[in-house]
């Protein structure tokens, strides 16, 4: 099945010229599903797991600001649980649409030695030592970037459910998990979950401010594209054939 892509003509306000742009239809539905649950859940799971870890941060009040709003700390650790099974629900989404959608599978062509030149280019725009970069799909540094966050969430995601299983030692769950536990013990994973969601933060405030900065400066429709799926490139994008068939026909899944 053939990607869904429209052309236009747009007057650029920097120049007054025209410029032909193409819009491609890249992510799937499910890969979007993900981004934006996961976007909640994470937002979720970094403020009650806060006042779970160090209940005191709130101040010497946050119980009487609690019970105002009618919650406890067990509702909060109840909405933590929910939103760590949203979480993986999302990332079981991400998982299918890498299956059925080519696009969903823009991540690093580490064995490509142009990989690693396009992403040496791609940072130095980014530490301003280069004006501008080649047109991508997704760029090489965003793709690493989304492979190590996957990576933190399925830490963040094992830790979690190590923890929340151990309250009955004898069930499937800790049949499942259980293991991650006996080596170093459930302290150890309770300071390996509080250090990933640090950087899991991180990472969420500089992608904020990546995308952007990239939709001012590149205008490629970056934010949107997490909403319509689709990119505006006014050039063909160096990294095209990682969407085509063998027939070279740009696909959608």
């Amino acid at each position: 099945m053939t990607v869904k892509e429209s052309q236009f003509i747009e007057i650029s306000m920097d120049s007054g010229k025209e410029m032909h742009l193409t819009r491609y239809y890249i992510f799937s539905p499910f890969l979007r599903i993900f981004h934006w649950l996961m976007v909640v859940s994470i937002i979720v799971l970094f403020a009650s797991g806060i006042v779970i870890m160090t209940p005191m941060s709130m101040g010497e009040g946050q119980y009487v600001v609690l019970n105002n709003w009618h919650l406890s700390v067990d509702w909060i650790r109840n909405l933590h649980f929910v939103a760590g099974f949203v979480l993986t629900a999302s990332f079981l989404f991400r998982i299918y649409g890498y299956i059925i959608n080519k696009g969903d599978r823009l991540l690093p062509n580490i064995f490509r030695m142009k990989f690693w030149d396009d992403l040496v280019e791609v940072m130095m725009h980014y530490c301003l030592l280069k004006y501008s970069h080649k047109q991508f799909l997704r760029n090489p540094m965003a793709r690493m970037s989304y492979v190590a966050i996957y990576g933190l969430i399925v830490v963040e995601m094992l830790t979690g459910f190590a923890m929340y299983f151990q309250v009955n030692p004898n069930g499937v769950g800790s049949f499942l998990f259980g293991w991650l536990v006996i080596p170093y013990g459930e302290m150890f994973l309770h300071v390996v979950h509080h250090i990933v969601a640090w950087c899991i933060f991180l990472f969420a405030a500089i992608h904020v401010y990546m995308v952007v900065r990239a939709d001012f400066m590149e205008r490629e429709g970056e934010i949107s594209s997490m909403i319509s799926g689709t990119k505006v490139l006014a050039h063909l994008p160096d990294d095209i054939n990682d969407i085509r068939d063998k027939r070279g026909r740009i696909i959608k899944g």
